[in-house]
């Protein structure tokens, strides 16, 4: 009997050894599947396991480069449709793309000159004539886009903006959203707006002439008044010879009657319906501006500018320099900056009829 137990215990303690348990095959069996498979043994060295690594950050960039390429791929096929079947909606898709891009360029570019002013506690008149420019620019764009933003803000209210952004593009789009034939065609009907207050400004002057105290001044205003009328493009002397008339009473700016403001404000492209403080503030305002963009223009010199900056700044100042060669547009705003850099602070009424006074006999911009 305890024979018989013994040798029943030796069987199993051999079977034991001969026989795995379910975890010890199981183990093996996750040891022979890693070897097949290439994983590092237990004396292989170490860089060989390093070549069988795949980093998870290069996966991600490689997915990315994939999914972007294939955007591309799929977004040209798409243009190429467009363009192929829809012609006209191609050219405002690809407009309004295009401003969208420049819209977003310029948000940056704004945000950086703010904060380079905030850091170093600049003013605006201390800033470059580029970076001047631009944020006047782009204010004036923020602010007609405001009107765009206010009328989407209802419910379902975005298609009706989309339905007057497409009938009324020169009312409510900025110029970024322009096809360049609207934008030649849209500068000619706001020149022509802009033409039809030069008689009233002139008019007033004529009317004006007579209750001027001092007597030069006088005989100045009359020969300029009588040069505007046979179409003779005044030179800046004659201009700068009125200055003191425009610093005080009748044609100084805090004096100026509201059909004048009005007339004038229309001359400057700005909204002539305002009250009259309001009208006498934004003239004030927006001259103020274009003075301090004309001293740093000054300081930068002409010759620096492009062709595109050349035309845009005789624009600005009241001339229709979409219908004159580039060297004519140098040569006008060589003008323009002799009279502006020459003129005091309260004197800047002259600065502001000078866009009729400078620019309606010029040549090439009477029809």
């Amino acid at each position: 009997m305890a024979l018989s137990r013994v040798c029943w215990a030796r069987t199993a303690l051999w079977g034991s050894a001969v026989t795995p348990a379910p975890y010890v095959t199981r183990r093996l069996q996750l040891v022979r599947f890693g070897l097949a498979w290439g994983a590092p043994r237990l004396f292989d060295p170490p860089c060989r396991s390093s070549k069988l690594h795949l980093s998870p950050k290069a996966d991600v960039k490689s997915l990315i480069s994939y999914v972007v390429t294939k955007t591309k791929v799929i977004s040209g096929k798409y243009h190429r449709f467009l363009d192929r079947h829809f012609p006209r909606f191609y050219v405002l898709y690809t407009t309004f793309m295009k401003g969208l891009q420049m819209i977003w360029a310029d948000a940056k570019k704004t945000k950086r000159i703010k904060t380079n002013m905030w850091k170093h506690n600049i003013k605006f008149h201390q800033l470059s004539y580029r970076e001047m420019e631009h944020l006047r620019q782009f204010r004036q764009d923020v602010t007609k886009c405001l009107f765009l933003g206010i009328i989407s803000i209802p419910p379902f209210a975005n298609y009706l903006v989309f339905l007057l952004m497409y009938l009324f593009p020169r009312q409510l789009l900025i110029k970024h959203f322009w096809t360049p034939k609207q934008q030649i065609d849209f500068l000619e009907i706001y020149h022509a707006i802009r033409k039809q207050s030069h008689p009233e400004i002139l008019c007033y002057l004529e009317k004006i002439t007579p209750h001027i105290s001092d007597a030069g001044l006088r005989w100045h205003m009359t020969e300029l008044c009588t040069k505007m009328q046979r179409g003779t493009h005044p030179a800046a002397q004659d201009i700068l010879a009125l200055r003191e008339g425009f610093s005080k009473r009748p044609l100084g700016m805090d004096q100026l009657p509201t059909l004048q403001m009005k007339a004038l404000s229309r001359a400057m492209l700005l909204t002539p319906h305002l009250p009259s403080a309001l009208l006498r503030h934004r003239l004030k305002t927006h001259t103020t501006v274009i003075h301090q963009l004309d001293k740093a223009l000054a300081k930068l010199g002409i010759s620096q500018l492009t062709s595109q900056e050349v035309k845009s700044a005789c624009y600005l100042r009241g001339l229709n320099s979409t219908l004159i060669a580039e060297e004519r547009c140098r040569t006008w705003l060589a003008e323009w900056l002799q009279i502006s850099c020459n003129l005091k602070e309260a004197e800047l009424s002259l600065l502001l009829h000078n866009v009729v006074l400078l620019s309606i006999n010029y040549t090439g911009t009477r029809r």
